[in-house]
Formats: C-alpha cells, sequence, structure tokens
C-alpha cells in the first residue's frame, strides 16, 4: 500500500468505526496522517448530506436532523462526544490542574459531562433544523471538515498536558507544518467550493474557535489531551451551524 492510501486509511481508522480491521494501527503513523482528517470530515458530511437528500421529501426536518446527528454519533463511534463530555467534567469540577486531568482520565460521567452532552445533541438538532434547505448541504459538509482541520492547528501549537501515553500525547506537538498546510488547503477549499465567499463565516468561527479553546487549555493545564481536542470539535461543529442559521 503506497503511503498516502495508507495515511488516509490511518486518519479513517482513527476518527470513524468504519471496518478497517485489515489495516495495522500504527500510532506513530497518526501525526503524518493528521493532514487527512478534512478528508474524513468531507466523507461524512457528504454521506449526511445524501441522507438528507434522501428523506428530506418524506419526513419533516427536525425529524431529519435528528437522524443526522445520530448517524455522525454512530460513524465516530462517539468519539467527539465522549472528549466533550470528559472534557466538560474536568474543568468544570477540577480546581486546579492535577485535579483536572485526573477527572479527565475517570471513565464516568459527571453532571456537567452530561450536561455537554444534552447542549451537544440537543444544539446540533435544533440548528440543523433552522438551517435553510437552500445552503444546508453545504453547512453540514463544511461542518464536518472544519471541525476535524481544528485538531491540526492545536496539535502544532499545543504540547501534551500528560507525558505519558494517550492520544494526545502522541499527537500535540508532533504536526509538521506541512501536514498543517495541506490540511488547511483542503478545509478552505472545500469551504469555498461549498460556500464561495460565505465561506468567512464558518472558517472565522472555526478559527476562533480553536484560538479561544486552544488558549484556554494552555491556561488551565498547560498543554492538550485527546478530549480537548474532541471538545473544541463539537463546539467547532455547533459553531458553523450556527453559522449557517444565522447567514441562511
Amino acid at each position: 500500500m503506497s503511503r498516502f492510501f495508507q495515511d488516509v486509511a490511518t486518519a479513517f481508522q482513527f476518527l470513524t468505526c468504519l471496518p478497517l480491521n485489515w489495516l495495522t494501527y500504527e500510532a506513530d503513523a497518526l501525526p503524518r496522517a493528521a493532514k487527512y482528517f478534512p478528508v474524513v470530515g468531507l466523507a461524512v458530511g457528504t454521506a449526511t448530506a445524501g441522507i438528507y437528500r434522501l428523506l428530506s421529501a418524506h419526513l419533516p426536518i427536525a425529524v431529519i436532523s435528528l437522524v443526522i446527528v445520530l448517524f455522525s454519533t454512530l460513524v465516530t463511534g462517539g468519539l467527539h462526544e465522549d472528549g466533550l463530555a470528559d472534557a466538560a467534567d474536568a474543568f468544570g469540577g477540577g480546581w486546579n490542574r492535577q485535579q483536572v486531568l485526573d477527572i479527565m482520565r475517570d471513565s464516568r460521567i459527571g453532571s456537567y459531562g452530561a450536561l455537554a452532552l444534552i447542549f451537544s445533541v440537543a444544539g446540533r438538532v435544533l440548528l440543523l433544523t433552522y438551517i435553510p434547505a437552500g445552503s444546508f448541504v453545504q453547512y453540514v459538509i463544511c461542518a464536518e471538515v472544519l471541525c476535524r482541520w481544528v485538531m491540526l492547528p492545536l496539535g502544532i501549537a499545543l504540547a501534551a498536558a500528560r507525558d505519558r501515553d494517550g492520544q494526545g500525547a502522541r499527537f500535540a506537538h508532533h504536526i509538521s507544518g506541512v501536514s498543517l498546510a495541506v490540511g488547511t488547503l483542503i478545509s478552505l477549499g472545500v469551504a469555498a467550493f461549498m460556500l464561495q465567499l460565505s465561506a468567512a463565516w464558518p472558517i472565522a468561527a472555526a478559527s476562533t474557535v480553536t484560538l479561544f479553546s486552544g488558549l484556554y487549555y494552555k491556561k488551565r493545564i498547560g498543554g492538550i489531551t485527546g478530549d480537548c481536542f474532541g471538545a473544541t470539535s463539537q463546539v467547532t461543529l455547533l459553531a458553523v451551524y450556527f453559522c449557517g442559521v444565522w447567514r441562511g
């Protein structure tokens, strides 16, 4: 298998639940494969758009929105939702750096995590319901691409908050400038193709979420963890959906 296909497959293997058992997962290949995270988003977004096209003539938009959120969660195995819940519990309940990291390691979900998941799911369904039909597909695809792009600038800017093994330690500060450039070009290209000049709004929203979440992680825990990547991805998804409602 060529290096290109190996890296793309690794990106899909890491970010989705697709049956790629034939591929040997190599954690060291993850930083190199990260430049194709937006490609995974493009694939998920295209599938989501297909669901919308298939069901829009038969079901109310609120029901379709719920189906889309369910599909997105299932195809990723709840990876980003898990990160959001863990991060919410940790930052909401931890008073200092070590407490935050300890709570983030706990697999149990607390009140902050439960509330974050409720608001995330409900917010996505609600926002999707109000995105105009004429721009629904465009914003859904852009949201899936940009919410995975945000991992690249975070990964290049922040060190791992833990020295021990973990997805954050394997990913943080290991992203190359080339990977960031390639992933950014893919993301900007998709957004511009889908929304033309209106792409400036979701791009600005994703960049703002990335900047402020990165500064917050740096201040609270001195770096980033795998859960933080997932949390920022979820917030970015909501932010781009919000742009679709606002601009639409």
